[in-house]
């Protein structure tokens, strides 16, 4: 079980249906730590599989999901606004809908895109271990590290204009992202200098102490 104080919040624990070595199951994750909720993380083993129960139920055969009592919520930022809305605290959190300007929505676009875009290439081409080179991949690559290339250089800026606040919904999916790329090889993280220095100073936070990534160990060995 994790928390960050398990006395602070509910007595009841949340279960989140996902991976340790999941970027989108981890967004979720930061988000409990640094509101202070109780969670259990529920291991899916099998990415392979093609049966929702695989999935917790979930019908697109995805994850993360969260489970309050026989509620079953879907997808990263449902669970992040279901936790903010379930914590005692007072902190801020900047959400999309809270960015005003052009540049702050291109950013957390460009960002849940590659994310996606990594999770494409780690299924297609480690898990599935389909070619590199087909342009379904090919074209992947490129548009990742476009956007990539596009949030390095205008990082400084990006953070600069978001809502006051102790974390944004941005800044967690980020670093999340970046830190994915060395856990699981799909691109280097050299080239996008401004991403590696907000992903260290993000990393010193207790939240992501508490959730490094790591490979789940299946009860069947």
């Amino acid at each position: 079980m994790n928390s960050i104080d398990s006395g602070r919040h509910s007595t009841t624990a949340l279960r989140i249906l996902g991976r340790s070595s999941s970027l989108f199951t981890r967004v979720p994750l930061i988000f409990a730590e640094e509101l202070g909720i109780r969670y259990e993380l529920e291991p899916i083993y099998d990415m392979t599989a093609t049966d929702p129960n695989a999935y917790g139920g979930s019908p697109a055969l995805k994850l993360p999901s969260l489970r309050r009592g026989e509620s079953l919520l879907f997808g990263s930022q449902n669970i992040c606004r279901a936790l903010a809305e379930l914590s005692c605290t007072a902190l801020r959190i900047a959400w999309p809908e809270d960015l005003r300007d052009d540049l702050s929505r291109n950013a957390h676009e460009l960002v849940w895109h590659a994310m996606g875009a990594q999770v494409q290439l780690v299924f297609g081409t480690i898990v599935g271990k389909l070619p590199a080179d087909n342009v379904y991949f090919a074209k992947a690559r490129a548009g990742f590290d476009n956007s990539l290339r596009w949030l390095d250089r205008h990082a400084a800026q990006i953070l600069g204009v978001l809502p006051a606040r102790d974390f944004s919904l941005f800044e967690v999916a980020l670093f999340c992202l970046i830190e994915h790329m060395s856990f699981r090889d799909t691109l280097p993280v050299e080239p996008y200098p401004s991403l590696v220095r907000f992903s260290e100073g993000f990393a010193v936070r207790p939240s992501a102490r508490h959730t490094v990534y790591r490979f789940d160990a299946s009860p069947a060995g």
